[in-house]
């Protein structure tokens, strides 16, 4: 039994969970994948899927197995890649997980870019707003606005955004036009808070010269997501704070109206963020620059150098 062979059957059996789909991606049959992956149990000694009519579950060894399986695979990709060829041309599998609002529409309208430039790289988009475990899930790399809290993985700093305050006009017919940003916490006005991954409800700071007042606001609905976060606003249930490139075209049709002209939010950093190798595979470094440029063209002039340990935390995305 050729042991790596068997290892990439059963991971991607797991991965597309079915024999048929795994043999066809890997480009051979049915058979050849289920007898490796039978042989690989029987060397184990332990049984690694269930399996029905229906579907192909891992049991509880399999899933721990999967792994170091799927971690076993990526650093032996990972050698193939260091080579001078693959430097040239990177290729393989980046698994990669992006806030929902920056997928929809900042990074999946630019991948005709990447893609022209890196046509063998294949992405495995999760797309949350979620907390994610880099190691035991086996994502390569997420992409977050705000300070990540997590010290072990290396942030590297990719652009930052600009944020806003907005309300729907129908929200405002109701309220008036909030005079000034302290006012946000007192009736009649409501804000639609934002939960960071399980935290806080965020509330943020804005500055006006020498001045700065945070505005915890007084809330009836708290979501975790931008995209609600959005809806919410645009459904007029509150005063929200957004990334600029969310609701620009919603400004340009009267939908929002953005509030405190004269008050300013800090910007919202953006980080690409991994864990911590003695070797960055040319995939995923040649993934993390072009993320760099992408953020370039959204915010002209930021430094994009910086690489920290850990990093900082701010709203939704």
């Amino acid at each position: 039994m050729d042991r790596f062979t068997a290892m990439q059957a059963f991971a991607r059996v797991v991965e597309t969970g079915s024999f048929t789909r795994a043999a066809q991606t890997l480009g051979i049959s049915k058979t050849s994948v289920t007898q490796l992956v039978q042989q690989l149990e029987a060397r184990l000694r332990v049984k690694l899927l269930n399996r029905t009519t229906r579907k192909v579950n891992t049991t509880e060894d399999g899933a721990a197995y999967y792994a170091r399986v799927v971690k076993l695979l990526a650093d032996m990709d990972d050698a193939d890649t260091s080579l001078s060829n693959a430097a040239v041309a990177p290729r393989g599998r980046l698994r990669i997980d992006v806030p929902s609002p920056f997928a929809r529409m900042i990074l999946i309208p630019a991948l005709p870019d990447f893609w022209a430039q890196y046509p063998d790289i294949q992405l495995d988009m999760g797309v949350s707003d979620r907390r994610v475990d880099l190691i035991d899930e086996s994502v390569d790399c997420v992409i977050r606005g705000s300070e990540l809290t997590d010290l072990s993985l290396v942030a590297r700093r990719v652009g930052e955004l600009g944020l806003g305050i907005y309300a729907a006009p129908e929200y405002l017919e109701k309220t008036g036009v909030p005079s000034h940003p302290a006012t946000l916490s007192g009736a009649p006005h409501y804000v639609v808070g934002f939960k960071w991954r399980g935290g806080a409800a965020f509330a943020p700071t804005l500055y006006r010269g020498a001045q700065s007042v945070s505005v915890p606001g007084r809330y009836r609905l708290i979501v975790d997501d931008g995209n609600a976060a959005l809806a919410a606003g645009l459904a007029g249930l509150g005063v929200v704070w957004l990334p600029g490139y969310m609701a620009r075209e919603h400004v340009l049709r009267g939908e929002l109206v953005q509030l405190f002209d004269d008050w300013q939010l800090a910007p919202m950093p953006m980080f690409v963020a991994f864990r911590p190798h003695r070797h960055v595979s040319a995939r995923l470094r040649v993934f993390i620059e072009w993320v760099a440029a992408l953020m370039a063209a959204q915010s002209p002039g930021v430094d994009r150098s910086h690489e920290v340990k850990g990093a900082s935390r701010t709203p939704s995305e």
